[in-house]
């Protein structure tokens, strides 16, 4: 071999070498590539290797991955007059990525910016009680306007979340004296519903007392013998109670011999 066919075998694999390793091209299972071939789409590519024209062909990836957007807090005004600084997650994914690349500019930013506008249209809509205790009805109400815009663009939107909700202070020292006011009311109402129990079981007590006289008079002996414990104490009976005494009395000396066998 002479030195003209060295230095053209070598020149061949100057040129034929870059030119290889630029048309190899490898994208990950979670990507696509998106390919233009003279500008024209000729379609997406992956996941593995593929090859391109170099300088003819160019190509954008496509992430398939879910991704989040941090809606910030946005300041609306609700349906019934209330302030509130509300912020927002919003997870994505792109499902067809040559619409994604095709029929919008840059996806991420325009989810973010529509993510935005309608938080605070679907805020502004409800009332201060609704967004702090049906948030789940709202984030899915924010998700379905979202993924009705973004669905021809290729990208699919899994969730929305409100993130917080911050009240005035003016409103939240409202909102604790509701909350107390509410605490004394139930409160109320069951030391009432006690009272009605108590009264109904007394008049049951009454009506038996009435209907068997000696049960009354059982328990009244039986209070006597509990008030008798207390040496302190001086119990004062009715007139005529002397036999009533001295069986409180015996009653009072059996149960202190039992206590003293024991």
């Amino acid at each position: 071999m002479n030195m003209f066919e060295l230095s053209l075998l070598f020149l061949i694999l100057v040129v034929f070498l870059p030119f290889l390793a630029s048309s190899i091209k490898i994208v990950k299972e979670y990507e696509r590539a998106v390919m233009f071939r003279l500008g024209r789409l000729i379609g997406a590519k992956g996941p593995g290797i593929f090859f391109r024209i170099p300088i003819v062909d160019t190509f954008i990836k496509v992430d398939l991955r879910i991704v989040t957007v941090d809606v910030p807090k946005q300041e609306i005004i609700t349906k019934d007059n209330v302030s509130v600084k509300v912020d927002a997650v919003v997870y994505y994914r792109v499902v067809d990525p040559i619409s994604a690349i095709v029929k919008v500019s840059n996806y991420h930013y325009a989810i973010a910016m529509l993510g935005q506008t309608i938080l605070r249209d679907v805020v502004g809509q409800a009332e201060l009680d609704d967004l702090l205790q049906k948030r789940d009805e709202i984030n899915k109400k924010i998700q379905e306007l979202i993924d009705e815009v973004t669905m021809p663009w290729g990208i699919k939107v899994t969730a929305v979340t409100i993130r917080s909700v911050e009240l005035p202070e003016n409103m939240m020292r409202a909102m604790a004296k509701q909350a107390e006011a509410e605490r004394w009311r139930r409160a109320r109402v069951i030391e009432a519903e006690g009272e009605r129990q108590a009264a109904k079981m007394l008049g049951e007590a009454a009506r038996i007392y009435e209907e068997h006289p000696a049960a009354m008079r059982l328990r009244e002996l039986q209070t006597l013998v509990e008030v008798a414990r207390e040496k302190a104490l001086v119990v004062v009976t009715e007139k005529g109670a002397h036999e009533l005494g001295k069986t409180v009395a015996a009653a009072y000396t059996m149960e202190k011999k039992l206590k003293e066998r024991e």
